[in-house]
């Protein structure tokens, strides 16, 4: 008689799928990140995904 419904179980919610949007990676807002994050040509490549061809691989730090 006086139940409460708030708490009680999972709730199923329909997953909706995000629509891709297409990314400009020359635009001037994408321009201005780079300009702040890279500090030269080929890390700015490679930050973009096209690595400089020669260019000593980066070692990472290891965790424990």
């Amino acid at each position: 008689a006086g139940k409460s419904k708030c708490g009680k179980g999972k709730r199923s919610k329909k997953k909706t799928k995000k629509a891709v949007k297409d990314v400009d990676i020359l635009s001037p807002a994408a321009m201005l990140n780079a300009h702040y994050i890279c500090h030269n040509v080929p890390a700015c490549l490679e930050l973009r995904g096209f690595p400089w061809p020669g260019s000593p691989k980066k070692k990472g730090k290891r965790r424990k």
